[in-house]
Formats: structure tokens, sequence, C-alpha cells
């Protein structure tokens, strides 16, 4: 009675661990919106703890056969050699779970950080928006302009390792078939922005690149102007001064 009651409990498991294949491994999922993606990695969360729970009795199990296959080997031969299928089939149930379970987490973690960087790159394209639009009808001002180039240039001097991190982890989960209209959508409107801010900005840093040499070439005409006069004055000063008749001065003072 006991060998058929354990015979029993071994058939009860096999037919356990067929079901948890079927509804855990063999499914076809298509993780098309975030929610069906998180959804999955808790399911398979639960399906890890389900599995591993049923190591205690699996141990049980095992430990009754090996004791009736002791006391009465002619009974327990047949339920060590089932047993010995089970456990080994418990086993490649468990690592299939674990990998599949590990995976979907990595997924999972890969589109959490895809976010963050995007996040970080529109955070930037926000401030260097800004600060293109600090550019636009600046005071006609040496200062104000090379402050507005400076800062533009600050702005500009952002490294592409962030931008790089989006393309790579988008692609991977694109290929992957996960998330794949979602992220294609997103990384088409950061590109498109990015491309036009870009392309804005540097345009407006070489616009102001070019005010700023005119304003400094105009400076120094008016600056070796002033000093001309300066001189000129000092000249006309002191011929009115010494009274020295029109006629006896150079041509370019009279």
């Amino acid at each position: 009675e006991k060998a058929v009651n354990l015979k029993k409990d071994l058939a009860e498991m096999q037919e356990w661990m067929t079901q948890a294949e079927e509804e855990y491994l063999e499914k076809d999922f298509e993780y098309k919106s975030p929610e069906e993606l998180e959804s999955a990695v808790e399911e398979m969360k639960r399906a890890k703890e389900d599995v591993l729970q049923k190591e205690v009795r699996v141990k049980i199990l095992k430990d009754n056969i090996k004791m009736l296959a002791a006391k009465v080997p002619s009974s327990g031969q047949d339920l060590v050699t089932e047993l010995n299928v089970v456990l080994e089939n418990y086993q490649l149930l468990c690592n299939r779970i674990r990998g599949k379970c590990h995976t979907l987490e990595e997924v999972w973690s890969c589109w959490i950080e895809l976010l963050q960087y995007l996040d970080l790159e529109t955070a930037w394209l926000n401030n260097l928006e800004e600060r293109v639009q600090m550019t636009e009808n600046l005071p006609d001002k040496l200062d104000a302009v090379n402050d507005a180039l400076e800062s533009l240039e600050s702005v500009l001097r952002h490294p592409a390792d962030n931008r790089t991190q989006i393309r790579e982890l988008g692609q991977t989960l694109i290929d992957g078939g996960i998330l794949d209209d979602i992220i294609s959508e997103k990384l088409e409107a950061f590109n498109a922005r990015y491309e036009e801010l870009s392309h804005l900005a540097v345009s407006r840093q070489i616009a102001l690149e070019q005010q700023l040499q005119t304003m400094r070439e105009t400076d120094h005409m008016l600056q070796v102007l002033q000093e001309n006069l300066t001189e000129l004055d000092r000249q006309l000063t002191s011929y009115l001064t010494d009274r020295v008749d029109a006629f006896q001065m150079p041509q370019e003072a009279q």
C-alpha cells in the first residue's frame, strides 16, 4: 500500500511539473507595453517561488522511496527508477524557470535604465533650448554677446555617452521584440528633437562668434580712431596755445 501511495505521489509530482512547464515556459509572450512586461516579471517571480517551494515535498518523497527500497528492494526498485526521472525533470524545471526569471528581470532593468537615460538627455535638451532662446534679442554689447556665447558653448560640451547608451539599450530591446513600438516612437521623437536643437544651437553659436568678431573689430577701430582724435586734439591745442598761424600747420591739421 505504501508503494502504491508513493507511486501516486510521483505521478502527481510529474503532472504538476508538466502543468508548470506549459504555464510558465511554453506560452508565447508578447511584451507590447511596460505593464505587460512588468506583469510577466512578477508572474515569473511567483513561478520561481512556487517551484522552489516544492523542493521540500520532493525531498520527503525521495527519502520515503529510498527508505522503502532499503526495506523492500523488490517493491522499491521501480520507484527509485521513476524517482530519478522525476528528480531530473524537477531540476531541469527549476533551472529553466530561474533562467527565464533572470532574463525577464534583466529586460525590465534594461527598460528602466533606458527611461532614466532618456530623462537625463531630455533635461539636457530642455536646458539647451533655454540657452538658445537666451541668445535671441541680445543687447548690442560685447559683454552680453560674449556671455551668451560662453553659456551656449558650455551646454554644447555635453558628452555623447548617454546618447550611446540610449541607442544601445533601445536597439537591444527592439531586437528582442520587446516594447518595440513604444521604444521606436520614443527614440524617433528624441532623435528628431536632438537633431533639430543641436543644428539650431550650432547655427546660433556660429552667428554669435561672427557677431562677436565683428564687434571686436569695430571696437578696435573705434579705439584706434579715438586715439588718433586724442592725439590730433593734443596737437591742435598745442598749436592754439602757441598761436601758430593756420598756414604754418601740417595739411591734416588745417
